[in-house]
């Protein structure tokens, strides 16, 4: 059985909601129906009996209260009956003074009305059964006249008398089962209008959400796609969404890593190239020696092994710089760092480079050097001082490589402030030529070179290129950082700052 896509398996969570939803909403509106019928039906019911309040009101005030009712409980018939009256009351006689005979019940007199309210209604030509057998009567006090006593939910009209007077309360009681045929075909009746209503809906959002639901989640199987093309190494695969703001955004998250993965692959397939050009040339070199050598064109002599010795060293030094530059600044950083004097390491840096850099015509000056690495306070750095002297070899090698003769290299250096804490600046700058802006930020890239034009004449084919990377490497892992940037004598400037011990031990 095929596995359901994320689009499909929402959409049929989502309907399934909807559909126990639905089935609950139905148990309460049937629940609720079943309840709420019967006082509607007798608010109903009572509403037709403001005749029967009218009399009420006025028997009371024929009688003088409700104690008739209350002695002779058949005289509530006589009451409900049209043109009945109330008998006399169980008394000593009809002579006495103390009992004189009740006013007969005149219910041709019109009970008393507000103005305006037109003609009293008339009571039913037959008003017994039915809702007359959950009726009942109370007084002011709240007590029972006659009838049932008032049940949960009953309708009310109160009882007052011509001037306003609360006089009572009539009640009728609610139908406690839907048992005739009638009631039951309304609560179906009801409860199909309600169903179809139920279902109309459902249909619409079952709709609705399968839009949503294609809407919300069809960019997914874009992102999908787009990691599949990624695993799959087509890292030209893009992510093309615009129409919401959120995946919008996620798309260009997705499209800036995948150009920063083609971006490293494009430099990881350079960097061979670059590092296979570099092994072949020393190679092709002792292959042509040696061959010459089995072929008798040139004899074993001491200036042939100096040239195979001496591209073997090559040999070395690049698989050398090689490893340092792929070491990270961690890996840097896990060597013992001590307390050291970086400008007593550049001094003896710049005193064993200085034959080669007099022989290439080169005038090397050097400024703040002698001064603060001569002073009682000379500045002191937390790291690795055979580290720090390859960095400042390599640099002053880089400039002795690629500075024309009579040529000028000035180092320079000072303390510079910083927030919470203090940096040795130390710049190198030489004359022409230079680098164009843009191959600045990438001189410190391994086995980048920018042309050979910058390769000093007679120097053959320069450095492996991997000089100034490793410089980078060591100067992030003693915490610094180092830049090239145009110097003000027409080359390149070489800045490096390096944080310095604020507590250094006595």
């Amino acid at each position: 059985m095929p596995r359901l896509k994320l689009q499909s398996k929402a959409f049929f969570a989502l309907a399934a909601l909807l559909v126990a939803l639905l089935l609950i909403f139905l148990g309460f509106s049937r629940l609720g129906l079943q309840r709420g019928l019967g006082p509607y039906m007798a608010e109903v019911e009572l509403e037709g009996m403001d005749w029967l309040v009218a009399r009420l009101s006025l028997y009371h005030e024929q009688n003088g209260g409700w104690e008739p009712l209350l002695d002779r409980p058949d005289a509530l018939r006589d009451l409900l009956l049209p043109g009945g009256g109330a008998r006399r009351r169980d008394g000593p006689g009809p002579n006495s003074p103390d009992h004189p005979p009740p006013r007969p019940f005149d219910d041709r007199r019109p009970p008393p009305r507000e103005p305006g309210s037109g003609p009293p209604p008339s009571p039913p030509d037959r008003p017994f059964g039915g809702p007359f057998q959950r009726l009942g009567l109370t007084d002011a006090q709240g007590k029972t006249v006659f009838g049932m006593a008032p049940q949960p939910g009953a309708a009310r009209r109160t009882v007052r008398s011509a001037s306003g007077q609360i006089l009572g309360e009539l009640a009728l009681s609610p139908v406690k089962n839907l048992k005739s045929e009638m009631d039951r075909a309304f609560v179906a009746s009801q409860m199909g209008f309600v169903a179809w209503t139920g279902l109309a809906g459902l249909v619409l959002v079952l709709l609705l959400s399968a839009w949503l639901t294609r809407r919300w989640l069809e960019p997914l199987t874009a992102f999908i796609d787009g990691l599949r093309g990624i695993a799959a190494g087509r890292l030209e695969t893009r992510v093309a969404i615009t129409n919401d703001q959120e995946l919008a955004r996620l798309a260009k998250t997705f499209n800036d890593m995948a150009v920063q993965l083609a971006g490293v692959e494009a430099s990881r397939q350079r960097w061979l190239a670059d590092v296979a050009h570099e092994l072949r040339t020393p190679l092709s070199t002792m292959r042509a020696e040696l061959e010459a050598i089995q072929d008798g064109v040139h004899p074993i002599d001491e200036r042939t092994a100096l040239r195979l010795h001496r591209q073997t060293m090559r040999l070395i030094r690049l698989v050398d710089d090689l490893r340092v530059s792929l070491e990270s600044s961690e890996a840097l950083r896990s060597v013992n760092h001590v307390p050291v004097h970086p400008l007593s390491l550049l001094t003896e840096a710049l005193e064993s480079a200085a034959p080669r850099i007099s022989q290439a015509g080169i005038n090397l000056t050097h400024r703040g050097v002698d001064d603060l690495g001569a002073s009682e306070r000379a500045p002191l750095i937390l790291g690795d001082a055979n580290q720090l002297h390859q960095l400042f070899s390599n640099v002053l090698e880089n400039s002795l490589r690629y500075t024309k003769a009579d040529g000028r290299l000035e180092v320079a250096a000072v303390l510079e402030r910083r927030e919470g804490g203090t940096d040795l600046r130390i710049s190198w700058d030489d004359t022409p030529p230079g680098v164009a802006s843009h191959h600045l930020p990438r001189l410190f890239d391994r086995l980048y070179r920018v042309d050979t034009s910058r390769v000093r004449e007679g120097d053959g084919l320069g450095g492996s290129g991997l000089g100034l990377a490793i410089c980078s490497a060591i100067a992030h892992a003693h915490g610094g950082r180092i830049q090239a940037s145009a110097s003000h004598l027409g080359g390149v400037r070489i800045t490096l700052w390096l944080p310095l011990l604020e507590n250094p031990p006595s």
